[in-house]
Order: structure tokens, then C-alpha cells, then sequence
């Protein structure tokens, strides 16, 4: 009853809630990426949902689109600005997000929505991810994040499909709001982002 019924009804009416509470706060980081992303405040893309299904996830934009002489986008480490590397260390680029959970393409827990050109890469385990909706934070977010592999983060993907409840929702949105606070596990090794995933083999 909770998968099905009681967890969509959960995620809507906190993310109505978080949104008001934060609005000051969303106006306030709208104004400073006005200034600093040039009026660019968002970053849209598409990303695999619940059974592939592909939406577009909405972010705050936190790096810039500075390119090298040939056109190509320079390493993401020198597109993030000061800006921008605050708002990615507090998580604040994640806000955004609550307006896809309003909509029904997103959950508030579960697993982090990747990219649509890993779907082909997927082995038949992997692929279990897709069971539930994706979301904004979840059980490979709260046991390692991107510094963990990602061997690793599908096994905690899984893992979370099989035993969701209401009480494991509990205590991941609990310990999210710890790693947030401590900023853990934001980065991997010594970039900052997580490094593309290339399949298993």
C-alpha cells in the first residue's frame, strides 16, 4: 500500500510544503545566478524515470558553458564557480528537483536518475533501478554518495527497490539531511562529479 498509494501522496504534499518554506531561499539563489550564470538559473536534462520512461530533471545551474578553442566544454572542475561550488556542497541545486516530484516524475527517496545513454549499459540487475521512481536523495546517496563506485551504487539501488517502506524512506531523508549539514560525500576523489559510467565490463 505504501509503494503504490501512500509514497506518491507523501512526496507531493512534502514537496508543496518545502517549496513554500524555502521560497525565500529559492529567490535569493535565482537573483545571485541571475548575476553570476549571466541570467542563466536553470539547468534542464533529459533523464530515464520510472521504467525508462525519460523526463526532464530541472537543477540549479551551477557551472558555467565555457569552451576550449575547438568548441568543447572544459573539465567541469573549471566551469564551477565559487558560486556555484557552494550551492553544489549545500545541495541547494537539488531544490529544483521538488517541482518534479510535484509533477510525478520523481520521488523525494530513491534512486538518483542518471543519465539516458547509460540506459544501453545496464546489465539485467542494474536495470531494477528503474522499478521505482527516481529521486532527489537515496541509499547509495546516504552510504557514499559519488565517492563510492559505481559497482557500489547500483548494488545500493537494488538493494533499496527490494526493501522499500515507509520506515527505510524515514531513515535515509535522515541521514540526507546529515550528509547535507557535514557535506559528505559531494565529490568524487578529486573531481566533481562522478565519473561516467562505461558499463560493467
Amino acid at each position: 500500500m505504501y509503494r503504490h498509494f501512500f509514497k506518491r501522496l507523501i512526496d507531493f504534499l512534502t514537496a508543496a510544503g518545502v517549496l513554500i518554506i524555502l521560497s525565500p531561499v529559492i529567490g535569493i539563489i535565482i537573483v545571485v545566478l541571475c548575476f553570476t550564470n549571466r541570467g542563466k538559473v536553470f539547468f534542464f536534462q533529459d533523464r530515464p524515470g520510472k521504467n525508462g520512461k525519460i523526463f526532464k530533471i530541472v537543477k540549479f545551474k551551477t557551472m558555467s558553458d565555457a569552451k576550449d578553442g575547438q568548441g568543447n566544454l572544459l573539465p567541469d572542475m573549471e566551469r564551477l564557480s565559487k558560486t556555484g561550488r557552494f550551492i553544489r556542497n549545500a545541495s541547494l541545486d537539488e531544490i529544483p528537483q521538488l517541482w518534479n516530484v510535484l509533477k510525478g516524475d520523481m520521488s523525494l527517496i530513491g534512486p538518483r536518475p542518471l543519465l539516458v545513454e547509460y540506459l544501453p549499459l545496464y546489465d539485467e540487475t542494474q536495470s531494477r533501478r528503474h522499478e521505482v521512481r527516481p529521486g532527489i536523495t537515496g541509499q547509495a546517496q546516504v552510504n557514499g554518495r559519488n565517492a563510492i563506485s559505481w559497482q557500489r551504487k547500483f548494488q545500493w539501488d537494488v538493494w533499496y527497490v527490494e526493501h522499500l517502506s515507509l520506515c527505510l524512506d524515514v531513515k535515509i531523508f535522515c541521514k540526507t539531511i546529515l550528509k547535507v549539514f557535514r557535506s559528505e560525500g559531494i565529490n568524487s576523489g578529486q573531481t566533481n562529479t562522478m565519473e561516467r559510467f562505461n558499463g560493467t565490463n
